[in-house]
């Protein structure tokens, strides 16, 4: 028995209205252990969990971050609010951009917008978080079209039973959907190339050529 890929679609697109940011509000305004900044995460973002078995966070993640100078390192083994808000742009991101690339966008912003600075990484996290729901509505238009042309295209394809169309549908649809993946993820990588400021040693060995050239 094939799974009514319409039923399917109206449940995705239910869970993204369903979907939450963590309010800065919500958050712990004392600096906390390792443990506690797991647990926390955890709590706030398990209920997006593909399998109950992942963990959203993990001491060796974390470690991880810090040594990748990803995120600050703690003071005297705590965690402040800012690493909090941090460690959620990291979960977010790290499912499409590489280590790298997160560090690079991560970076100017941790040093220049942590702690007391103005405007501080909790007014930057709460506007961008702010226009999530606006966002969500016009992800759910799109994911609505791509649904309705994938099963206009596998209609046209002759002698498909019930079981095969399902299937192609489905295949047809997640293509289209990886396609503007696939699309805003080089988009982003981009973005992130513009935001690179030239390598000095680099202009130096193309100044140096330049002279052994002449």
């Amino acid at each position: 028995m094939t799974i009514d890929i319409q039923n399917l679609l109206d449940s995705i697109l239910d869970s993204l209205s369903r979907i939450k940011y963590i309010r800065p509000e919500t958050m712990p305004d004392i600096q906390l252990y390792m443990d506690q900044i797991t647990s926390f995460m955890e709590d706030q973002l398990g209920p997006s969990k593909r399998y109950k078995s992942d963990k959203v966070l993990t001491k060796a993640m974390v470690n991880n971050y810090v040594k990748n100078d990803l995120l600050p390192p703690p003071e005297k083994k705590k965690y402040s609010k800012d690493h909090l808000l941090t460690l959620i742009f990291i979960y977010y991101f790290k499912s499409v951009l590489s280590i790298q690339d997160i560090r690079s966008i991560l970076n100017p912003v941790t040093e220049t917008y942590w702690s007391d600075n103005s405007p501080s990484l909790e007014e930057i996290y709460s506007l961008v978080f702010s226009l999530e729901e606006p966002e969500v509505e016009r992800m759910k238009e799109s994911i609505r079209e791509e649904f309705t042309i994938s099963q206009e295209a596998v209609s046209t394809m002759e002698h498909l039973d019930a079981k095969d169309a399902d299937f192609l549908q489905k295949f047809v649809f997640i293509c289209l959907l990886n396609f503007d993946v696939y699309v805003k993820k080089l988009l982003m990588e981009k973005i992130i190339d513009s935001m690179q400021e030239p390598d000095p040693k680099n202009k130096k060995k193309k100044t140096d050529s330049k002279k052994t050239d002449s």
